[in-house]
């Protein structure tokens, strides 16, 4: 009876069935990661941490939730369907989502704890709402006096006001009385107040253009004016209509806006300018106030991106001083670790010694120490524990593909030998306290899904927020047997430097047997793809690397490799393609296939290639020199002429086309069409405001001046990302690849 009684038991528990991944389940309905929360922050109070989470059907639309540290309780806090009245979003907001990476996610993707810790604000269906935590339910939220579009709503450090940008100006909401009001009314055509321009958005990590005294006394603003920057037209063609587009567009070597940075009262509107010096083509990198709301600093960028000098200013008089000028003989990458303490003295980041380093200055600029040195990269500094003379920073230190958290000593005792205080090997990613006495660890492996937890400053457990463990219940779960393991390597590139790669090796997989393979990359400066993470990260991310694992069952040998040129390596390592883009990166990504041609389980006729934006530009570079070495490749969104791309990003490594022609015409793909005989997929939105179109357009008549056959896919109405046609898009590449690459496939008729 026993027996028996087992047998039914062991009936009755569903069975977890191997299943492949498709690309419908991938990039449809639910997410596969698990309830991964993202936008992370601790309560100024500590009471809480918040935090927004995808539907479980709906893997784009999030809803605003938060953990509770004294009791454990995990909830939502609003519901986005409950607010949201599904207004359009303004074309700002469109840009802005576009160029935070953001398209075509819904519901609260946004907020901002107030001061005291006691409630948030965020934006919804074109309204601006505060949620104060201990009301009562039908008085929780609160709607802000705000009409029309508006973009970049933050609460006063002291919480007395809540700062915006409406119709191209600044104003505040003055929250006892409930009044708005403009404090600046110039803006409107080519004039924007509080706005950061499209380079500090796309290019600059800059998102923000007005910055609150932390005693609510000013708000430092920048103006800007796109005057003198051209207007190009480009056409955006949708499904039911094509519009002409009149956008100022900063080109490589064109004009860039005229920038001024203001100090507006919100109490009183009085305002005054800071004089940017002479010198009127430059960058506004960075603003931060000083602890003490009487003095601010700023951080201006010379045109050629080679000299970045940080200046403070005394809000009284506005008198500046010059505290340090950073130079490099090819360019100067920004970064956002300034930290200013209570004493006047700040943290400075530098890759001065070829590897980004923090450095303790005094409060007059004078170098005091490093506090960290040696051959290794800091990816960014995370807290800072002055009371208690600890410094945590991010870095790969030791593993190139992971992520660690590591604690330094704030006198510099511990420069070359950092603590790290993360436990797994993986992908560790940190958010600290205001005081640096904790923080939230979001910890992901190829083989665990991110996980939440809330560690003390050594790295001890605290409490999970979301354990999210990859059980019978997860998501993933269906397709966990079935999941190929990343295999990770290193090669040496031409000049004797380590390269990464990792590999998927097909469902399957006999050694006896023959494969194509299928070669994915970005290769462009400031990304990594080669991580020891879960599916390589989330969002967007994940969906790309779980397609990478859908390729892989099906029958493809999946390969990656970080080049020369992408980042957290050192100066070395990225500054070989100065002067010259697809080089480098060319050779690297061919000593990768000349790697997989050796392994007797590569089909070495049947290797293809893809690659998005600057992914997109390299398949057309390797394609065009290495078609020998290449079945067919797929390029998406690429930019395929430097001087139709912006200033900030293309001048960085170019420069400007009127010193540095060559290198221009050399980096572009035209240079070597001639050679192009392997089979091209090219595929692009028709309304992308980024690598805009001109681009591949600009390629296909060069392919047919020289009777070169490719194959081609728009998406009217298409952005850079592609967001509405994710699932149309993977498709089309996969369908594409089975045909060019897969046995049976005539590699004869290219």
């Amino acid at each position: 009876m026993q027996f028996l009684a087992l047998i039914l038991l062991l009936m009755a528990v569903p069975a977890v069935h191997a299943e492949n991944l498709t690309i419908e389940r991938i990039l449809g309905g639910g997410g596969l990661d698990g309830p991964t929360p993202q936008e992370l922050e601790i309560s100024p109070d500590g009471a809480r941490v918040s935090f927004i989470r995808a539907r479980a059907n709906d893997q784009n639309r999030f809803d605003l939730w938060q953990y509770r540290m004294d009791d454990g309780i995990t909830s939502r806090l609003v519901d986005a369907d409950t607010l949201d009245t599904g207004a359009e979003l303004s074309d700002a907001e469109k840009a802005r989502r576009e160029r935070t990476r953001q398209s075509g996610l819904s519901g609260i993707i946004q907020y901002q704890w107030s001061p005291d810790g006691k409630a948030l604000l965020f934006p919804l269906g074109g309204k601006l709402f505060l949620y104060t935590l201990d009301a009562p339910a039908h008085q929780a939220v609160r709607k802000l006096p705000v009409s029309g579009e508006f973009i970049d709503a933050r609460i006063s450090p002291q919480g007395r006001y809540v700062a915006y940008v409406q119709g191209q100006n600044l104003h505040v909401i003055d929250l006892r009385s409930g009044k708005s009001r403009a404090l600046t009314e110039d803006g409107g055509g080519v004039i924007h107040n509080g706005e950061a321009e499209f380079v500090a958005q796309e290019e600059m990590d800059r998102e923000r253009g007005y910055w609150w005294a932390p005693d609510d006394s000013y708000i430092a603003f920048e103006r800007y004016d796109e005057t003198h920057v051209p207007v190009i037209k480009r056409m955006e063609v949708y499904p039911d209509r094509t519009e002409v587009i009149e956008q100022r567009y900063p080109a490589a070597g064109k004009n860039n806006v005229a920038i001024k940075l203001g100090l507006v009262s919100p109490a009183d509107g009085n305002m005054r300018w800071i004089d940017l010096g002479e010198e009127t083509d430059v960058y506004l990198a960075r603003v931060d106030w000083l602890p003490d709301s009487k003095h601010l600093s700023y951080q201006l960028e010379q045109r050629n991106q080679q000299q970045l000098d940080l200046k403070r200013v005394d809000v009284a008089s506005l008198e500046q001083q010059t505290l340090l000028t950073e130079r490099s003989d090819t360019w100067i990458n920004l970064n956002s670790d300034l930290r200013f303490l209570d004493d006047g003295s700040f943290i400075w980041a530098s890759e001065r010694s070829g590897y980004l380093h923090l450095y303790r200055y005094d409060r007059d600029g004078t170098l005091t120490h490093p506090i960290s040195k040696g051959n290794w990269n800091i990816d960014k500094l995370l807290g800072v524990d002055a009371t208690n003379g600890r410094v945590y920073v991010q870095s790969n230190h030791d593993y190139v593909p992971d992520t660690q958290v590591y604690a330094l000593a704030l006198d510099g005792s511990s420069a070359s030998a950092p603590q790290r205080i993360s436990k797994e090997d993986g992908t560790h990613t940190a958010t600290f306290a205001e005081d640096a006495s904790f923080y939230l660890d979001t910890f992901s492996h190829p083989e665990t899904p991110p996980q939440v937890s809330l560690r003390k400053a050594d790295g001890s457990l605290i409490q999970w927020i979301e354990r999210n463990s990859l059980d019978a219940k997860h998501p993933y779960a269906p397709y966990r047997d079935q999941q190929p393991k990343p295999e990770f390597g290193t090669l040496t590139a031409a000049d004797g430097q380590e390269l990464h790669y990792r590999l998927f090796k097909p469902a399957g997989f006999d050694a006896a047997r023959r494969y194509p393979v299928f070669i994915f990359y970005y290769g462009g400066p400031t990304v990594q793809k080669v991580v020891r993470a879960w599916a390589g990260g989330t969002g967007s991310a994940a969906q790309q690397t779980h397609f990478l694992e859908h390729m892989a069952q099906q029958g493809y040998v999946v390969f990656t490799l970080d080049n020369r040129g992408t980042s957290r390596r050192g100066r070395r390592f990225s500054d070989v393609i100065h002067g010259q883009l697809g080089n480098a990166e060319v050779q690297d990504q061919l000593t990768g296939i000349d790697w997989l041609q050796q392994q007797p389980w590569v089909d070495a006729a049947r290797i293809g290639v893809f690659g998005w934006s600057y992914g997109g530009y390299l398949t057309t570079m390797m394609l065009a020199k290495a078609s020998d070495r290449i079945a067919a490749g797929v390029a998406v969104a690429p930019v395929t002429d430097w001087t139709l791309y912006d200033t900030h990003y293309t001048e960085r490594y170019l420069g400007q086309p009127t010193t540095n022609a060559s290198g221009y015409i050399r980096s572009a793909p035209g240079a070597w069409l001639d050679g192009m005989r392997s089979r091209l997929f090219l595929i692009h939105g028709m309304a992308d405001d980024n690598v805009l179109f001109s681009n591949s357009t600009a390629l296909m008549s060069a392919l047919q001046q020289r009777e070169i056959q490719f194959d081609l896919m728009t998406y009217p109405g298409g952005k850079h990302r592609l967001s509405g046609d994710s699932e149309h898009v993977y498709h089309a590449i996969a369908d594409w690849v089975d045909r060019q690459l897969k046995p049976g496939a005539d590699l004869g008729t290219r």
